[in-house]
């Protein structure tokens, strides 16, 4: 929330609490999470604030199709910061800006590199393998997009869950 502020995103307390912390089930001390805000998500489109901390990484995903939906297209928009955004299409880079955890290097593969930097958009088609990291300051991006259907997504990583399980020990 102090990070929204800070770089002069205002959303209401109701906003604030729908804040949602996606550790992808890998837990709290690794750099791969995503802090979440959906503003709205209706069968034709979606609303999204993906804040990221220096490092954090959304990992390498895609938005498949479901029976006759042929999966999230999306626009990313860098608000603040820089986002480091890795596509299939293009040249991959020989130095990546971006770094991964050592295990779980193998979990990205593509590394084709597009830089987003305050005011920058880039859209996506459906059913395409991306990721990203934030900078060192951090990153505040918006996201705008058909439908999400979080729960379908496809991670590269076998052991990420998009969806958090609770566990009662």
């Amino acid at each position: 929330m102090e990070f929204l502020k800070k770089n002069k995103i205002k959303i209401s307390k109701e906003e604030e609490e729908r804040i949602e912390i996606v550790d992808h089930g890998l837990g709290y001390n690794q750099p791969i999470m995503v802090n979440i805000l959906v503003y709205a998500n209706t069968d034709k489109y979606c609303v999204k604030e993906l804040v990221l901390f220096p490092g954090q990484i959304c990992p390498q995903h895609r938005h498949p199709p479901l029976g006759d939906y042929p999966g999230k297209q999306e626009a990313f928009r860098c608000r603040f910061g820089e986002i480091y955004l890795y596509v299939p299409a293009g040249k991959p880079v020989k130095k990546p800006r971006a770094k991964v955890p050592a295990n779980k290097k193998n979990c990205f593969t593509i590394w084709n590199e597009i830089v987003l930097k305050p005011g920058d958009q880039y859209t996506l088609p459906p059913n395409t393998w991306h990721w990203f990291q934030a900078g060192p300051q951090g990153a505040i991006v918006s996201e705008f997009s058909s439908k999400s259907v979080d729960e379908a997504d496809v991670f590269a990583d076998p052991d990420i869950k998009r969806i958090t399980e609770i566990s009662k020990k």
